[in-house]
This record gives C-alpha cells, sequence and structure tokens, in this order.
C-alpha cells in the first residue's frame, strides 16, 4: 500500500485554475489566520492595550515560515487545529506568544479566514465570468446578422440570428454577473466577536469601554478589506452568508449548462462547433468522430455545483442558537469545491467561446430547407395583392405543404413545396415571384437591432466597468 497512491481530488488534478487552487490552499488558509492575529493585535495596541511593535514586527517577520509538521504534532496532540496553530506561530514567535489570540475565539481565525477566502475566490470567479461574457461580446456582434433556424420545442421555428441566440446566452451569465458582484459587496466580516458574539472578552479586555470593543471590530475588518461587518452573530457568522453565494455560483452553473447543451445540440447539426485540437482524438474506435467534448464536461460539472448548492439550506436550516459543530464537515467540502467547480466551468467555457467554429453554409442549408414553409404566409399576402382570395390562397397552399411534408418526412425528399406552388395554376404567382419573397433576412425581424441594442445598452457597460479584468489564458486538459 505504501507505493499506491492513495486518492487525489479530479478538481485538483484535471479541471480546476492553480489560482483557484490555491486560494483554498492550507497555505493560504494559515498565513491568513497569521494576518488576522496580526491586524487583531495592531487593533488592540493603537486601542491602548499593552502590546509592543516588537512583538508585532515579529509576528509580521514569520508570516510564512510555517512549520506544518509541528503545526501537525500539536494538533495530534490538542486535538484541537486552531490551538495548534497559535502554538506554532507561538514557537517562531516567542516574544508575541503572550498576545497571540488574545480574546479571540476559534471562529475568529476560522471563519474569518473562510469569509477572506470566499471574497478573493468570488473576485476571481468574476473575472473570469466577465471574460466569458466579453467573448460572446465579440461572437455576437460578428454574427448578428447570420439567419439561422430558431427552434421551438426542439422543432423548426422562426428565424433568429446566429448572433441573437448569442445573446440569449449572454444574457443569462449578465444576470449571473450581477448577482455576483451584488453578493460580493454584500459579503460580510464576521469581525471581532468573542465566543457567543457577546464580544465580552474583548469587554473585560478593554475595561467595560464599549465603544473601544465597536472600533475594535470595526479596525480588524477595515485591515482585512471588509467594509461591511455584522452587527450580530453567534459563535460563527451565519451561515446564511454561505448558502446567499453559492447559490450564485450554482447561477452560473445553470447558465452554463444550457449554454453549454444549446452548442452540443448545435454541434449535432454541424452549425457550430466547440474548438477542436489538430490531433484531438474524438472517439478510440470511431475516428471520424468530433465529439464536443468540453462542453460535455461543462454540463457534468455544472450539474455538480447545482447539487453541491443544497448543503449549505441544509447545513444553515440547523444550526442550533449560537452554532452547532456539525456544519464544519460540510462546509469544508462543499464551499471549495463549488468554486473550484466553477472556476473549471468558466475557463472551459473561456476557450469554448475563443475559439467556436460556424458552418455558414449547413446553417444556410438548414434554413433553405425550412423557408418555403415559412415563407407561406408571405406568399399569400403577395397573392392577395394580385386579386386572390385570402381563404383559397391559404387552403391552396395547406394542401401543397402536406403534400410536400409527406415527401420529405415519408421518402426523403427534398422540400419541393416551392416548386408546387409556382406550378399549381389557382396561385396567381409564378417562380420568380416566389422566389422574391426567400430572402431570409427578411425573416429575421429585429434580431440584429436587438443584437445591437443589447450590447451597447446592457453589455458594454460592463464590460467598461470591469476592462482592467479583460483578458486571461487557461489552461485546459482535455
Amino acid at each position: 500500500m505504501d507505493n499506491l497512491k492513495t486518492y487525489s481530488n479530479p478538481l485538483n488534478e484535471r479541471y480546476a485554475s492553480k489560482e483557484m487552487q490555491y486560494i483554498f490552499s492550507p497555505h493560504k488558509k494559515f498565513t491568513t489566520w497569521r494576518k488576522l492575529w496580526v491586524a487583531l493585535a495592531e487593533a488592540e495596541k493603537e486601542l491602548g492595550l499593552n502590546i509592543t511593535d516588537e512583538q508585532i514586527d515579529e509576528m509580521k517577520k514569520n508570516i510564512e515560515n510555517i512549520d506544518f509538521d509541528y503545526a501537525k504534532e500539536k494538533e495530534k496532540e490538542f486535538r484541537h487545529d486552531v490551538m495548534a496553530h497559535v502554538h506554532t506561530f507561538g514557537k517562531t514567535c516567542p516574544k508575541a506568544m503572550p498576545i497571540i489570540h488574545l480574546g479571540a475565539t476559534s471562529a475568529f481565525v476560522g471563519d474569518n479566514t473562510d469569509l477572506i477566502v470566499m471574497k478573493e475566490a468570488a473576485e476571481l470567479t468574476l473575472k473570469k465570468l466577465i471574460n466569458v461574457i466579453n467573448n460572446l461580446k465579440e461572437f455576437a456582434l460578428k454574427y448578428k446578422n447570420l439567419p439561422t433556424l430558431g427552434f421551438t420545442h426542439f422543432q423548426p421555428a422562426q428565424l433568429t440570428t446566429v448572433g441573437k441566440r448569442a445573446c440569449l446566452w449572454i444574457q443569462d451569465l449578465m444576470l449571473d454577473a450581477s448577482d455576483l458582484i451584488f453578493q460580493i459587496e454584500e459579503l460580510r466580516f464576521r469581525g471581532v466577536k468573542g465566543t457567543t458574539g457577546t464580544q465580552a472578552s474583548f469587554l473585560k479586555l478593554f475595561e467595560n469601554d464599549h465603544e473601544k470593543v465597536k472600533k475594535l471590530d470595526q479596525l480588524v475588518s477595515q485591515k482585512l478589506r471588509f467594509d461591511k461587518v455584522l452587527k450580530i452573530t453567534g459563535q460563527t457568522y451565519t451561515r446564511k452568508q454561505d448558502s446567499r453565494i453559492l447559490k450564485t455560483l450554482a447561477g452560473i452553473a445553470e447558465s452554463t449548462h444550457k449554454m453549454a447543451t444549446d452548442i452540443r445540440l448545435l454541434q449535432n447539426m454541424k452549425e457550430i462547433e466547440e474548438p477542436f485540437e489538430k490531433n484531438q482524438i474524438g472517439s478510440s474506435a470511431m475516428a471520424y468522430k468530433r465529439n464536443p467534448m468540453r462542453t460535455e464536461r461543462i454540463c457534468s460539472l455544472s450539474r455538480h455545483i447545482i447539487a453541491l448548492s443544497t448543503t449549505p439550506y441544509m447545513t444553515h436550516a440547523v444550526q442550533w442558537f449560537e452554532r452547532t459543530l456539525d456544519d464544519s464537515a460540510g462546509r469544508r467540502i462543499s464551499i471549495p469545491e463549488s468554486f473550484l467547480t466553477a472556476d473549471a466551468i468558466l475557463d472551459l467555457m473561456y476557450n469554448v467561446t475563443d475559439g467556436l467554429v460556424v458552418y455558414e453554409k449547413m446553417i444556410e442549408k438548414h434554413v433553405m430547407e425550412e423557408l418555403p414553409f415559412m415563407a407561406t404566409e408571405n406568399i399569400i399576402m403577395e397573392a392577395v395583392k394580385k386579386g386572390a382570395s385570402r381563404q383559397d390562397m391559404h387552403e391552396v397552399i395547406r394542401e401543397n405543404s402536406m403534400k410536400a411534408a409527406s415527401q420529405v418526412k415519408n421518402e426523403g425528399l427534398e422540400n419541393d413545396l416551392l416548386k408546387m406552388l409556382a406550378e399549381d395554376s389557382r396561385i396567381p404567382l409564378n417562380a420568380s415571384d416566389i422566389n422574391n419573397l426567400l430572402n431570409p433576412s427578411d425573416f429575421t425581424g429585429r434580431a440584429e437591432s436587438q443584437v445591437e441594442d443589447f450590447i451597447d445598452n446592457e453589455v458594454n457597460p460592463l464590460i467598461s466597468e470591469y476592462k482592467n479584468i479583460i483578458g486571461m489564458d487557461v489552461d485546459i486538459k482535455v
């Protein structure tokens, strides 16, 4: 067994970026604990406690100097991770040891670190989401006037444009971006609250000076880049914050799953394909296949996030009074995995949207196969202009349409409806008259204008606001 490699999470091995992996790494976690202890000591000193600059400087110099083996020994001895790391920090900071974690409870480092990590992870997620939106914006503008079959019930419907359809995807992601921005802005620090949230230990330290205790809470939060602090907590911050932010990640998964599914269907129709590398193999047996592997993976990972998002709802629902510890194990899994999975999805989606392949001739072929049926109303109107009865023309076209549809479905023939109508003496139009009614762009309504309006008025303002984070590199392991 010693020579066998143990289980490793595929999110780390195959899917998530190194950047997101680091945010949830032990190094990030425990250096953040130390930064919190420094911030607490600094704020306590500023408010009059007997803490020296020498002690604080000693702590600052050793933030990165973590003896993980020693911490592991101490945790085995104490059965308490926070106290293990207090002693590990104190070992390298002997002068500061007496004031490390002064007045605090475990949730001071545990909960506040979780919030810092979630905020950074959410900001990285937002960056990637906006870059995907930007890719799609360029795609939508490029194909804003390319007619394509619309579908309802996955049955051919009135024409739309390739760019307009892309805007449906963008709009979903824009809503997700709005939700994520709101959650980042609203994420509130636990701050300095003591064992059950009453701040009793700090009130004791500051000799019943309520204003100093309130100021301590504010100072520490600001030092850790949080403008908003929960006014009320139990021992922990309300776990409702977890469910709110993971719900937003599930929203991203919902949108990307829908979009990836559309692309998979379009790839089956040979209209639009995800990128396919020169030496990529689609099937070990069927050498001709070009499987939509990236979008299939997006769908698979999206379902995982949606499933994970139920955990924080149940966790928050059963937190008795000021807190219970049955939240810990589930949170250690559901929060990192949700962000790592969202990260993997958005990297894949960035790759896909950066290289979508559009087969315009195949799109045109499908349009022209269905356009005769869609053009029948225009043909009726043109015939009426030339003196025919609207009701008579409707019946004549209905008869021919049924016959043409039968030939297509039952005999595998081409759609011959237009030829039938041109040859039907009851219709006062010749072949040339009918063909003049068959410009696909005449059937797309305001699709092109809708693309332009939507991008100008909704997408571009968002892209402009976050222009400093546009541009990213992704490394996809297929």
